[in-house]
């Protein structure tokens, strides 16, 4: 053995160890050698008022020792005196009078919980399963139906700074943690039944087709919003960080024909949207005919307007040239007016002032009607 060579042959208890084996320590020397030394410490020996002193100071020392402890960091201390709270202690290496003087809770305070109502989670993470609780999650909506509703309410312990007026003067208190710890006894189950309070309140003020459909998030906001007020009420230092709402339908026992009503519905709706494209459709070609037909209408009458005072200024040109030269005026409006009428006549007129005889016989009037397109004339007065 490594002791066998040292102290002339000794063992380590300093007895000697023969060379077949050693013998095993004397616990009953070792006893006495202690206490021998204990009594060189105590003069006059332990039942001497010194000793007894000496022996209650080691024991304050040790009781005192037992008040160190330690802050994680997703905690918070609180030290007790007496029951009262007297202070708020941050993560670390901290002191506080041991018990039963003094008393330190050290909640996570950073920890967000969740309670489940209307449903349980069951199974590990890997294979999450649901059981119903249909005592919490059926509700009477406002419009007289049966919902069945599961939600999630996340909470932790409140860290928010409040004002208060204390002896007229406005203070910042950080007492949430205060709260939680001595204002409820179960956190979970307070939180669960204030949250069950809340949101049967809320079904019976709404409908059941806005609960399930478009108002499942406006919902969630006013149920955390009224959690929160209730908690407040309690002073139970808690937040609640977000509601979530998980299934929003009809009782199971009514499910099947809930959806037949739905398939209805759709139907219905399917109609209504088809009839009112037609009708979109059919009022739409009248617009457009209608404005088609206006257009029309402004075209013709802004054509008639043109017309008019086209005519209107020609006539006024012409009457300023007739008071210019009224003769060349004149005969010009007789001869334009005779050719007016004559165009459309089926006659041949000739000048015999010119000629000096009558009419050939032989001429051949209906070819110069066909050349002249329609009639022709030597010379007309």
């Amino acid at each position: 053995m490594p002791w066998s060579n040292q102290g002339g042959g000794q063992g380590p208890w300093g007895r000697g160890a023969g060379g077949g084996g050693g013998q095993p320590p004397n616990f009953d020397e070792m006893l006495r050698r202690g206490q021998d030394r204990f009594k060189g410490m105590v003069p006059g020996g332990v039942g001497s008022g010194r000793g007894i002193i000496l022996i209650i100071a080691v024991a304050v020392l040790i009781w005192l020792g037992t008040g160190f402890y330690r802050v994680q960091p997703d905690e918070q201390g609180v030290e007790l005196i007496f029951g009262k709270w007297v202070d708020t202690t941050i993560s670390g290496l901290n002191y506080n009078l041991p018990s039963p003087i003094g008393t330190v809770y050290t909640p996570k305070v950073t920890t967000v919980n969740r309670v489940e109502v209307g449903f349980r989670g069951v199974g590990d993470g890997r294979r999450q399963s649901t059981r119903d609780v249909t005592q919490e999650s059926l509700m009477l909506t406002g419009d007289e139906n049966i919902i069945d509703i599961e939600f999630v309410v996340f909470w932790k312990i409140d860290q928010r700074i409040r004002t208060v007026v204390e002896d007229g003067e406005e203070k910042e208190v950080q007492d949430g943690i205060a709260k939680f710890l001595f204002n409820i006894r179960n956190p979970e189950q307070t939180v669960k039944d204030a949250a069950e309070s809340a949101m049967r309140e809320i079904m019976g003020k709404s409908d059941f087709e806005f609960a399930r459909t478009q108002g499942r998030a406006e919902i969630a906001i006013e149920a955390q919003a009224l959690i929160q007020a209730i908690l407040d009420d309690y002073g139970a230092g808690i937040e609640v960080t977000n509601v979530q709402t998980q299934n929003v339908d009809p009782p199971g026992n009514v499910l099947d024909a809930f959806r037949d009503v739905q398939a209805a519905r759709a139907d219905k709706e399917r109609m209504i949207n088809e009839a009112n494209a037609y009708s979109n459709e059919i009022v739409e070609r009248a617009e457009g005919e209608f404005q088609r037909r206006v257009r029309a209408g402004e075209a013709y009458k802004e054509e008639k307007i043109a017309r008019a005072q086209g005519e209107a200024s020609r006539f006024l040109a012409v009457f300023n040239e007739y008071k210019n030269q009224r003769d060349v005026t004149t005969q010009r409006i007789y001869l334009e007016t005779m050719r007016e009428i004559l165009s459309g006549m089926d006659k041949v007129l000739i000048d015999n002032s010119r000629t000096g005889q009558g009419v050939v016989p032989y001429l051949p009037l209906d070819q110069l009607n066909r050349r002249g397109g329609g009639s022709s004339s030597g010379g007309t007065q």
